[in-house]
């Protein structure tokens, strides 16, 4: 009896160790560094986006004499992207991953980004991301945030439960829209489609009641959200090209010194880049995944019929003038996409 109770309160003493070893690593300030940047990504611990995190900060402290490094909040532990935003609005968090949808509700225009079939492969994404680069930075910056770096999502592709191999069969579909993002909805609805809004997390249940057939999202995702344990098909002709990026606020930029924010900026911009990279090579992985679970992908359709898909989403495009860009931003970025595609002989 004696010898259980010894052992029981030193399991107990040992947990109790590391726990509050954990709460000082967390709470207190990094020996010697004079700026924390606290940071906030959905993204979980083990994923390749907490990987290159983890490199870059660890770089950062390196050449800044640890004076400057990030404390990392993974998992969504501080909420969603508005949730996260409204934190860097009154300086709880000062920097963060977002997607398109973060983004767009600190600067409407960057949402041209996730515009449908607007790019048609990474050669011209990375064409206007670099083009247009500081065309962004500073519309981020006059509402109070700093591009540290693109962070792309990837391409994303239509999952369904039935095959879609047409505009007029994706129109007889129930498609599931991310609740809250109305340029999806209004995207889908310039298709003739009426989309049903919802939460990611009820998207598979959605799916499991056939509430809905038909969902979007990059091959990586469907993996990690296991919405691929529900549907057939994945459309090979990718939907769009889902944004991503780092922003930290404008005020935490600016206590840096700037020799530290010169370090910042250029490390930042080297590890988002070998982030898009990786995550790039990661959904490419996840296709071959998916084709060994049984998901069928639907080849890319004869020239017409993908030609009306671009007819219909240019229109969807114009439908959103106004609205979060302009068309003067449109006509720039089309014609030079136009122009690239001339002289170009990638697919």
């Amino acid at each position: 009896m004696n010898c259980f109770s010894e052992k029981r309160l030193r399991t107990m003493f040992y947990k109790r160790f590391w726990t509050i070893l954990l709460t000082l690593v967390l709470v207190l300030p990094v020996y010697g560094q004079k700026y924390t940047i606290k940071f906030a990504t959905l993204a979980p611990e083990g994923s390749t986006w907490m990987n290159v995190m983890r490199e870059f900060d660890a770089e950062l402290r390196k050449q800044t004499n640890g004076e400057v490094g990030f404390r990392i909040y993974a998992g969504g532990v501080l909420g969603d992207e508005k949730d996260v935003l409204r934190k860097m609005r009154i300086g709880q968090v000062h920097a963060a991953g977002f997607t398109g949808v973060g983004m767009g509700e600190i600067l409407p225009e960057v949402r041209i980004l996730d515009a449908p079939f607007l790019f048609r492969n990474y050669d011209e994404v990375d064409l206007i991301y670099d083009k247009f680069y500081d065309h962004f930075a500073s519309g981020f910056e006059k509402k109070g945030y700093i591009l540290l770096g693109w962070a792309e999502v990837g391409f994303v592709h239509v999952f369904s439960k039935v095959k879609v191999s047409t505009l007029e069969e994706l129109r007889k579909i129930r498609m599931w829209v991310w609740e809250g993002d109305p340029v999806a909805e209004a995207t889908f609805k310039a298709f003739g489609i009426q989309p049903i809004p919802l939460s990611v997390i009820d998207v598979l249940t959605a799916l499991q009641t056939n509430m809905v057939d038909a969902v979007y999202t990059s091959p990586l995702a469907a993996i990690a959200l296991q919405w691929f344990t529900k549907v057939k098909y994945m459309m090979e002709v990718p939907l769009a090209d889902a944004a991503g990026a780092v922003l930290i606020s404008r005020r935490m930029f600016n206590r840096i010194p700037e020799q530290h924010r010169t370090i910042l900026t250029r490390l930042a911009r080297e590890y988002m880049r070998k982030l898009t990279l990786l995550s790039r090579e990661d959904n490419r992985k996840a296709i071959e995944t998916l084709k060994q679970n049984g998901i069928q992908l639907i080849p890319k359709p004869d020239e017409q019929t993908l030609q009306g898909f671009y007819t219909t989403a240019a229109k969807a495009r114009r439908a959103l003038v106004g609205r979060y860009y302009s068309e003067e931003l449109l006509n720039e970025i089309e014609t030079t996409l136009e122009e690239f595609r001339k002289n170009s002989t990638s697919p």
